[in-house]
């Protein structure tokens, strides 16, 4: 189990979909997905369906568009 805690920089999605483990059965499983370190982008997503957050110097930005 991994001890470390997410920290979230920016979120435009509710806290109960945030803390939600079993995201993609509940909220379809095509959302894309960027992990990398020193990750920046720009990128146009449907109201409250975002998120960037980093687990340790991993980031990850997931978001749903169209």
């Amino acid at each position: 189990m991994c001890d470390r805690k997410a920290v979230t920089k920016n979120a435009h999605m509710s806290e109960g979909m945030q803390q939600d483990s079993e995201f993609d059965k509940k909220y379809n499983p095509t959302w894309p997905c960027i992990l990398g370190r020193n990750v920046g982008s720009y990128v146009t997503h449907e109201t409250k369906h975002f998120i960037y957050f980093y687990l340790g110097q991993v980031a990850t930005l997931l978001f749903k568009s169209g």
